[in-house]
């Protein structure tokens, strides 16, 4: 696994053994990252600049991705210690503490926190915490008006009532939907 694109590109990226943490794909990052930077819906100025929660964070991939593509800041929520490891030496690798705060916890409890106009919810897929996830990250202040929430779940999870459902596209066992909060 390595950073797709931008400063950091092809920079290698750890992840725990096992098959509790499910880093989503280097081709499937790319695609999504792609289609940010060029949806009508999108452009680069939403990820340029941007301030990124990346919750169920687990390796970071998805808000390293952004900060190597120019975002300002990336704030990660994870709650498994081995995932936090992994994440925390990702960081450490890409030079991203400055701009990166590491949130141990669960996105379904969250601190208060930053309002920020790009999500990323990669939870474990099946068990329905996306809907649970997201009303939380909005009661904590973590969802900025008219943010873009990126959404990774299995293939056939349904996935109803997020905002305005802007694209969704499959990628092998992953299905990913980017919402308009």
């Amino acid at each position: 696994m390595r950073i797709v694109a931008g400063a950091w590109r092809g920079r290698t990226l750890v992840a725990p053994s096992g098959d509790v943490t499910r880093p989503t794909a280097d081709r499937a990052r790319q695609a999504l990252f792609d289609q940010l930077a060029h949806a009508p819906w999108a452009g680069r100025g939403r990820i340029e600049g941007a301030e990124v929660l990346d919750a169920f964070a687990g390796t970071g991939a998805l808000g390293l991705e952004a900060l190597s593509r120019g975002a300002a800041r990336t704030h990660f929520i994870e709650t498994d210690r081995f995932a936090l490891a992994a994440l925390r030496a990702n960081i450490a690798a890409c030079g991203a503490g400055d701009r990166s705060s590491v949130m141990p916890g669960s996105a379904l409890r969250p601190r208060a926190g930053v309002a920020c106009g790009l999500v990323f919810l990669d939870p474990p897929y099946g068990q329905g915490l996306v809907p649970l996830a997201l009303t939380a990250l909005h009661a904590a202040g973590w969802i900025a008006t008219g943010a873009l929430i990126v959404v990774e779940t299995g293939r056939d999870e349904p996935v109803d009532g997020l905002g305005t459902l802007l694209d969704e596209r499959t990628h092998g066992a992953a299905r990913i939907g980017v919402w308009a909060a």
